[in-house]
């Protein structure tokens, strides 16, 4: 799984959910948009990225998200 590629559709994905004007409701939705559409080897790859990397390439919101949701996301 390239992680460079999962890093960059993650941080996409944490553009449009930071235009929310609720940051709470944007990190909840983030989270929930990963758990739906992405499989769990996905998943998988990108939390074990951010737990080797303490999230290199990763922006702030999605990074914050991951750890608010993160039980949600590993499941």
């Amino acid at each position: 799984m390239n992680t460079e590629h999962l890093v960059k559709m993650a941080n996409q994905i944490g553009s449009f959910f930071s235009t929310m004007p609720d940051r709470d409701q944007a990190m909840a939705d983030l989270a929930t948009h990963l758990k739906r559409f992405w499989e769990p080897r996905m998943r998988k790859a990108f939390l074990e990225h951010i737990d080797k990397t303490q999230g290199e390439g990763v922006d702030a919101i999605v990074l914050e998200a991951v750890n608010r949701h993160l039980q949600q996301l590993a499941a």
